[in-house]
């Protein structure tokens, strides 16, 4: 008798710039949500497919959880939100050398009101002294009954496999929901320009906020071997745009660069990328500009 095959979802939230998506290109072998050193870089919920011979998990890497200041960042955080009661089980990831912070106690009082395992996975145990853990497990066990209390390294991917194992024990028999080569839910034209916005956040350091966007305009296969693909980048004031192009155009040129390695490693073409900067005021609370960029309530 052939053994029976078993599949879920399982959402990833924690607070800003905890591991979420690091943790995620880990486990799928390859780069689907980007990272940055800066907060709230994830802005959509991101489904990242891991398939064996005998289960599938779909993660959702969801928007740090943190107070909205903003349309976009209201939507962030409402679809972390939606996703604890969509799922099969729940990793609440925390970074091991910030420790206990207001926004973990503010998702541990969502999480009291959701019926769902909750497996506490604490990130970063590389970068901190050893006996340091044992005080931060004790912490979080006094705030939550966790399932189960997991220390890893995403980026070293220490203890991955054993969490993986883990989870395996809360999915139920079901079906395959995704070929055995997909890897992501996204469309190519979405991951190309969450590459950019990459490469825009790590070069331009903090001289450029998260008040920028990346719009894929065209895209256009020539032959078999190359794809143009024009987008732009859309930023609130006009002093940004001075930055993002540079002197001579030089940080555009460098942008671009360390994109199209990217892009062109996912589309396995020739990339011939063009990039432009526009200024759009205030877009991050406008609601039909938030749309057309992809960010669309109605979808989750």
């Amino acid at each position: 008798m052939a053994n029976t095959f078993h599949s879920g979802f399982i959402a990833i939230i924690g607070r800003p710039n905890v591991g979420k998506s690091t943790f995620m290109n880990r486990v799928v072998g390859q780069k689907i949500a980007i990272t940055s050193d800066k907060p709230q870089t994830t802005r959509n919920k991101i489904q990242g497919v891991y398939t064996t011979d005998d289960y599938q998990m779909v993660f959702i890497d969801t928007p740090g959880i943190h107070k909205p200041k903003h349309k976009l960042g209201s939507f962030m955080v409402q679809t972390s939100e939606n996703t604890l009661n969509e799922v099969d089980a729940i990793i609440f990831m925390i970074n091991a050398q910030e420790g206990f912070g207001r926004g973990d106690q503010f998702i541990i009082d969502l999480l009291k009101n959701v019926r769902r395992p909750v497996y506490l996975v604490i990130n970063k145990v590389d970068l901190i002294e050893k006996d340091a853990i044992f005080s931060l497990i004790d912490q979080y066990q006094s705030l939550y009954a966790f399932t189960e209390i997991v220390p890893i390294s995403a980026l070293e991917g220490n203890n991955v496999q054993h969490l993986l194992s883990l989870l395996e024990n809360e999915l139920e028999e079901g079906p395959q929901f995704y070929p055995d080569e997909f890897v992501t839910d996204h469309p190519e034209r979405f991951i190309m320009a969450e590459l950019i916005r990459e490469k825009v956040l790590r070069l331009t350091k903090e001289e450029i906020p998260h008040s920028v966007a990346v719009n894929i305009e065209h895209i256009e296969r020539k032959n078999d071997q190359t794809v143009v693909i024009q987008a732009s980048i859309i930023t609130e004031r006009g002093s940004q745009k001075g930055i993002l192009i540079g002197k001579k155009g030089s940080m555009l040129k460098n942008i671009g660069k360390e994109a199209r390695k990217d892009i062109e490693h996912i589309l396995g073409s020739h990339v011939y990328l063009e990039l432009w900067v526009k200024v759009k005021p205030g877009w991050r609370n406008d609601q039909r500009q938030l749309h057309e960029l992809g960010f669309q309530r109605d979808e989750y």
